[in-house]
């Protein structure tokens, strides 16, 4: 019985000084965002804003996955290993599941701090809300330029996290500009929940994605149906059982499925065969593929398996 592995691995022959550009770059990015976090904190509770507060959250949520990304810059360059024999791509999920939690924590302690000030607002210092909206959208629009022109997934998710804060700055200055010429405290707090239950929001998008890929659910960017007609569609397979189709990291996907091909198949036509499955899959983005072929009547004690011809 002919059985065989297929494996096809996304190395990155090549690429060790890009790897070291976005590892910098990142690094850049999440030293800006961070000593900017520390000082909006501070700021935010000075200037009696909680919607400074909140972009505080948002922009401590952006440090996280900037020094998380940073570091597994890093880690993605390892080779699997005895221990992790299909590299450390996951580890980065843990990163995401953490980033998530605290800020969801952080989201619900200012949601209790903004809401009750919808009905009783607080005044607020107007000019010193515009002074560090100015200096948010100029350090947050630094690390975008930073960033610009980055390859690496990493540095593509960041940048779009801080195009995103730069945007919510822009809405902080404007709401200080109403404040400072209209005496409606209330713009502040509702600002503030805005900014929040936007960030909830991808929170739970962020975190429901995490959870998916941490059960092995397939890619949403993949039918397993349309997989299944490819391969049936291809010379010498008859049938196909056992398919699974998971992600490592929600980009790396993985493939491994069972094919029933003829007795007569020769050494030739199965090599053919296997380079035919390699490249179709990796046409619809699976980068790496496990095939186990059978001949009719063979019995398979996997569940899913079909019984013998």
């Amino acid at each position: 019985m002919a059985n065989s592995n297929i494996h096809k691995h996304e190395e990155g022959h090549g690429h060790g000084h890009h790897h070291h550009q976005a590892g910098d770059n990142i690094k850049v990015a999440f030293f800006l965002n961070l000593s900017f976090t520390v000082i909006e904190l501070i700021g935010g509770l000075w200037i009696n804003s909680v919607a400074i507060l909140s972009d505080a959250l948002h922009d401590l949520g952006d440090s996280l996955s900037l020094g998380l990304a940073w570091y597994f810059e890093k880690v993605a360059k390892r080779q699997s290993d005895a221990k992790f024999t299909f590299g450390y791509k996951r580890f980065s999920l843990l990163g995401a599941v953490i980033n998530s939690v605290v800020l969801l924590v952080g989201s619900i302690i200012i949601l209790t701090e903004a809401i009750p000030r919808i009905w009783n607002p607080e005044p607020v210092n107007a000019v010193g809300m515009m002074g560090f909206a100015v200096l948010g959208v100029v350090v947050n629009g630094a690390a975008v330029l930073r960033l610009k022109g980055g390859e690496s997934i990493n540095e593509k998710v960041v940048r779009l996290h801080l195009m995103e804060d730069v945007l919510g700055w822009v809405a902080v200055l404007i709401g200080g500009i109403i404040l400072y010429f209209f005496d409606w405290p209330v713009i502040d707090p509702l600002l503030s929940l805005g900014i929040t239950v936007f960030v909830l929001y991808n929170v739970v998008r962020n975190l429901r994605q995490s959870i998916k890929i941490l059960l092995q659910g397939t890619p949403a960017n993949i039918s397993t149906e349309n997989v299944k007609a490819k391969l049936k569609a291809m010379l010498h397979i008859a049938s196909v059982h056992d398919l699974h189709i998971w992600t490592m990291d929600g980009t790396y996907n993985i493939m491994s499925v069972h094919a029933v091909v003829p007795h007569t198949i020769s050494p030739e036509q199965t090599s053919a065969l296997k380079q035919a499955i390699r490249k179709e899959m990796a046409d619809i983005g699976i980068s790496h593929v496990t095939i186990e072929l059978e001949v009719p009547g063979e019995v398979c004690s996997f569940e899913g398996c079909e019984p013998p011809a």
